[in-house]
C-alpha cells in the first residue's frame, strides 16, 4: 500500500490508473460543490462528503456515521472508481475533509492517499468542466472491525488501556466553543491533538519527526492502542493518517465521536 500522503511529483510515478477526487467541504455552511464547480484540479471528480461518504445523521449515531459498505461500493463505482485505481484526494483545509476518504479506502484495502498540500500545490490551471467516467468495478466490503472503537471503548479509554486523542480544534475541546454539537467538552480521559496541526502554515504535512513528537507528547508509544475521535468522524481521519505516517500503527476511528457522545450522559470534561 501506498504512503498515507503524497506529493504530485510521487503521484506522478505510480503505477496504474490514478484517479484524483475533491472532497472539500465546510461546516460553515457553503457548497464544497460549488467550490469544486468554480476550478478544480484537472480531471478530479467531485466526491460529496455528507452524501457519498455518510450515512443519515442522528443523535444515536452523530453526524456523519459510516455509510453502509454496499452504499459506499454504489456511489465510488458511479464515480468511476475501481478496486484496482490508486485514488488521490484533495481538499483546501490540509486534508483534514479528504482524510476521510483516504481512510475509507485505505481501511478496506484499497490504494488511497492525500495530496500533500492539497488545491494549493497545484500551480498550473484549474479545470471547470467535470468528468465523465465510466462506471466503476468496486467490490462491497464491511468496514473492518479492528479499525473501529465502539462508543464504550471510547469511553473507557485509559482505563482501558487506550490512547484516546481528539483532533477538533484545542478550544472545542476545553469546552469553550461548541456551536455544533449537544453539549461542549471532551471524552473523560482524552488528549487533545488538533488535527490542523499536522500541517504547516502552508497546508503541507509535517514531517514525520514533528508529528511523531505531537502524538508522544499526547502518551502514544509504539504498539498503543490508539482511538481517534473528533466532531463527527470526519477529521478523526485526519490524526489517523498522520500516526501512520509518523511511524505508529493504523489506530482506530470512533465514527459517532462527539456527536454521538454528546448526546449521552456519560461523563465528559472541559478545561
Amino acid at each position: 500500500m501506498i504512503e498515507p500522503v503524497v506529493d504530485l511529483a510521487q503521484i506522478q510515478a505510480l503505477p496504474g490508473r490514478v484517479l484524483l477526487a475533491d472532497v472539500r467541504y465546510y461546516l460553515d455552511g457553503r457548497s464544497g460543490r460549488a467550490a469544486y464547480d468554480g476550478g478544480h484540479l484537472p480531471g478530479a471528480i467531485f466526491v460529496d462528503l455528507h452524501h457519498d461518504l455518510a450515512a443519515p445523521a442522528s443523535p444515536a449515531e452523530g453526524r456523519h456515521p459510516l455509510p453502509d459498505p454496499a452504499f459506499f461500493s454504489e456511489r465510488m463505482a458511479s464515480l468511476g472508481l475501481s478496486d484496482d485505481d490508486t485514488l488521490i484526494a484533495y481538499d483546501d483545509a490540509g486534508g483534514v475533509m479528504a482524510a476521510r476518504l483516504v481512510w475509507m479506502l485505505r481501511s478496506t484495502g484499497r490504494d488511497a492517499a492525500l495530496l500533500d498540500g492539497g488545491l494549493t500545490a497545484y500551480t498550473g490551471k484549474l479545470e471547470t468542466s467535470q468528468p465523465q467516467p465510466s462506471r466503476g468495478s468496486f467490490s462491497v466490503r464491511p468496514w473492518p472491525a479492528e479499525r473501529l472503537a465502539t462508543i464504550d471503548e471510547a469511553a473507557s479509554g485509559r482505563s482501558g488501556g487506550s490512547v484516546v486523542i481528539d483532533a477538533r480544534p484545542a478550544d472545542r475541546f476545553r469546552g469553550e466553543n461548541e456551536t455544533l454539537d449537544a453539549r461542549p467538552g471532551h471524552i473523560s480521559g482524552a488528549h487533545s491533538v488538533p488535527c490542523r496541526d499536522n500541517v504547516d502554515a502552508s497546508g503541507r504535512f509535517e514531517s514525520p519527526e514533528v508529528l511523531r513528537a505531537r502524538f508522544v507528547a499526547a502518551g502514544v508509544t509504539a504498539g498503543a492502542d490508539v482511538i481517534s475521535y473528533c466532531g463527527s468522524g470526519v477529521t478523526a481521519c485526519h490524526n489517523l493518517l498522520a500516526l501512520e505516517r509518523a511511524g505508529f500503527g493504523p489506530g482506530r476511528l470512533y465514527p459517532g465521536s462527539w456527536s454521538q457522545y454528546s448526546h449521552t450522559d456519560r461523563p465528559a470534561e472541559t478545561g
